[in-house]
């Protein structure tokens, strides 16, 4: 069993597994805590995806059970993945005489990745994949609908203290909707006519 500790905030994560079944899973989770800490969840799926692929290719074509690591760090707008395993043999894609889910793991890698490769080290290789980390961009109708809920929340108070910030959102967003639809009520204007 490979050990997952918690990686320190920053730019560079190491990650030593087993390339066994059972530990694909913890190593996914092991991404996607790294890329929480590191404000770059949105990435994540796309992450454990090609994490998931590059080690269960670790798994069918070194051998399960074989000690590897996984390499995770941010280049200003990538994130660099790379498996390190104790084989030299570099994968091919679309290789003949394989079943039908032989090379899937590296054409789905190449699809969905800036750039991806294979790098021969002293111990082996390190397959590697290149994500663009761009950070999330909230669009305009969202950073206007929050501008009028906080204004809303000060102007009628944010409820009980016991509140959760949510429930407060929500009894917010409500308040604003009904107070809307009265003020078109009161200048004689149709609130579905408005909306349509």
């Amino acid at each position: 069993m490979a050990v997952y500790e918690e990686a320190a905030p920053g730019e560079r994560c190491v990650l030593p597994f087993c390339a066994e079944p059972e530990e694909i899973k913890k190593l996914r989770r092991a991404v996607r805590r790294a890329l929480s800490r590191w404000g770059a969840v949105v990435v994540a799926e796309e992450a454990e995806l090609a994490v998931t692929e590059l080690a269960t290719n670790i798994i069918k074509h070194v051998g399960q059970g074989t000690a590897a690591a996984l390499v995770m760090e941010t280049r200003v707008d990538r994130l660099r993945l790379e498996l390190h395993d104790k084989s030299s043999l570099t994968p091919v894609v679309g290789s003949g005489g394989c079943d039908e889910e032989c090379g899937r793991g590296l054409h789905l890698l190449a699809a969905m990745s800036l750039d991806w490769g294979t790098l021969l080290t002293g111990a082996g290789k390190a397959v590697w994949c290149e994500l663009r980390l761009e950070p999330a961009r909230p669009c305009m109708r969202l950073q206007r609908a929050a501008t009028v809920l906080e204004a809303y929340q000060r102007l009628v108070g944010s409820g009980t203290a016991a509140r959760s910030a949510h429930a407060a959102l929500e009894a917010s967003a409500t308040g604003v909707i009904a107070d809307l639809l009265h003020w078109l009520a009161l200048h004689g204007l149709d609130p579905d006519a408005v909306l349509g």
